[in-house]
Parts: C-alpha cells; structure tokens; sequence
C-alpha cells in the first residue's frame, strides 16, 4: 500500500472514531437515566440563574435594606442578613460568581494543563522530563494550603484567585492529558501525518484531542467539582471571593451564626443551609452527569 492510500486510510480511522463517541453520546441521550436528566436540568438552571442574574434577582446584589434579619415576605422571598441584604437575591447573584469563576478557573486549568500534556506527550525528550518533574513537585504539596498561601502573599482579588487555582489545578490535567495522548501518538495515524510534514499544532489538534476527547470531557465534569468546591472553601475561609461580592462560600459562613437560632426560630435556623445546599446540589448534578457520560464513552452496555 502507497504511502498516500494509507495515510487516508488512516484519517477516515480517526475522523470515525470522532463520530462513533458523538453519535453514542446523542443516542444515550435519549435513553438517559433520570439521574443524569436530573443532573442536566440542574446544571441548566443554574446557568439560566448565572447569566440571567441581573433580570431575574429582586434586589441588587449588595442592596442594603433598613431591616437586618427581615422574616419572609413578597418583598423579600428569603428574608434579610445581618446587615439587611435581601438573601434571594444574593444567592442569585452567588450563583454568577461562584459558578462563573469556577468555570473559568476550570477552562483556564485545561488550557495550561491539556496543552502542556499534549506537548509532552509528543515531544518525549528534555521537555517531557522538566514538564512531568515540576508537575510532580506541585502535586506533591496539598493544593489548598498552597493556595491559602499564595493568597495570602499575592492577594485575595478575583484574577490572582483564578490564576493561582488554575495553575494549581493543571497539574492533573497535565497528567491525565499526558498519560491518555501516550497510548494515541504510537497510532498509526499519527505517524502517517508525522511523515506527511505535518507540524506540531496541527497533529494536536487533528490527530490527538479529538481521539482523547471523552477522557478529557468526563474529567472536566470532576475538575469543575473540585475547583468549585475549593473556591467555596477559601471564601469561607476569607481568602476566596471577598465582600460585598455574592459568593455561596461567604454566605455559609455568614449565615452559619443562624444555626444558634433553631432552636427559637425554624426560619433563621434554616437560612443557615441555604448556600451550602446551593453547594451540595451543583456537585451532586454534576457527578450525576459525569457519571453517566463515563458510562457512555466507556463501551459497556445495560443489560435487559
């Protein structure tokens, strides 16, 4: 066989293996559990909530009423903090932010980490062994901590928060994209478009990602759990998103107080677990999704 009939054999292998995982992911779509259908109407919710926070919150976001601790009302559906800011509206607002910056932060982690894992994974010289021995130096230090300390020192504003955390975070990345584009550049295919001349840039982007996709997908879903859960976890700290901005962390530590007051009034005893079941549900909807997704990439099938 021809050089040229086998490299075009060899991209029809690839471009089908594209449009197998797809086309699987549609149809399981239609046959879906309802834990993951569950899972998606949350997920759109809260970004419905996100990017329409501004048309759909009562209040402002840090809008301060004259009545702290306010009872529930038509005016204000959740009641008031301690300093009278309407909680509904907050929360709505939290959403945006603690959500949003999440997900940058997420995007931001698999740019760095996923692109540096491809580069590695392809260029397996002096380049593979300083990338993948820094990358073990980072893991090796607890990530939260290392965040806190970094904060401390850089500062807590929303730019150093997204960098530090995405930074932090591509170190798995790195790894997972590394450790999958591994078994891919030994493919046939890949070697066909190596002797075709082709660059570097474009074998990534033609040859290995589209091939690694389902891995990667899956481990975005969990990557978007841990960071949203860690940027929650530095605002209740107070090194994370800071005042007056909404953020579901800063909430639960705010209103945490509230707990003291169930034994007197249900109302403000309740409040307290408002943000952290914001907290809860998202994770819970995405591992949901997550969950399903590897199903569905992973070749088994339900048994009737």
């Amino acid at each position: 066989m021809s050089t040229k009939n086998y490299s075009a054999t060899a991209e029809v292998a690839h471009v089908r293996t594209r449009r197998t995982w797809l086309h699987r992911m549609w149809l399981g779509l239609k046959k879906a559990p309802l834990t993951a259908w569950f899972g998606l109407i949350v997920i759109l919710g809260y970004l419905f909530c996100m990017i329409f926070a501004d048309l759909i919150a009562p209040h402002g976001e840090a809008e301060v009423f004259a009545i702290p601790y306010a009872p529930w009302s038509e005016e204000h559906r959740l009641g008031t903090d301690h300093l009278g800011r309407d909680i509904l509206s907050r929360l709505i607002f939290g959403a945006r932010n603690t959500v949003g910056i999440a997900l940058l932060t997420t995007l931001l982690s698999f740019a760095i980490g996923g692109g540096l894992g491809l580069v590695a994974a392809i260029n397996r010289s002096w380049l593979d062994q300083i990338l993948s021995r820094f990358v073990d130096i980072l893991l090796a230090i607890p990530s939260l901590i290392f965040a806190l300390m970094l904060l401390a020192v850089f500062g807590s504003s929303v730019l150093n928060l997204i960098i530090i955390i995405a930074v932090l975070d591509s170190t798995r990345v790195f790894r997972l994209t590394r450790a999958v584009a591994l078994n891919v550049v030994v493919m046939d295919y890949v070697e066909a478009a190596r002797l075709r001349g082709e660059k570097l840039g474009w074998i990534m982007r033609r040859e290995i990602l589209p091939n690694i996709m389902p891995p990667l997908v899956a481990e975005f879903g969990l990557r978007f759990s841990f960071v949203f859960l860690t940027i929650a976890a530095l605002s209740f700290l107070g090194l994370g998103i800071q005042p007056p901005t909404a953020d579901w962390g800063t909430m639960v530590r705010e209103l945490s107080t509230f707990i003291n007051y169930l034994n007197y009034d249900l109302r403000l005893g309740l409040l307290a677990f408002i943000p952290g079941s914001a907290i809860a549900l998202l994770t819970v909807a995405v591992n949901f999704v997550v969950d399903w997704f590897l199903h569905q990439t992973s070749g088994l099938r339900d048994e009737h």
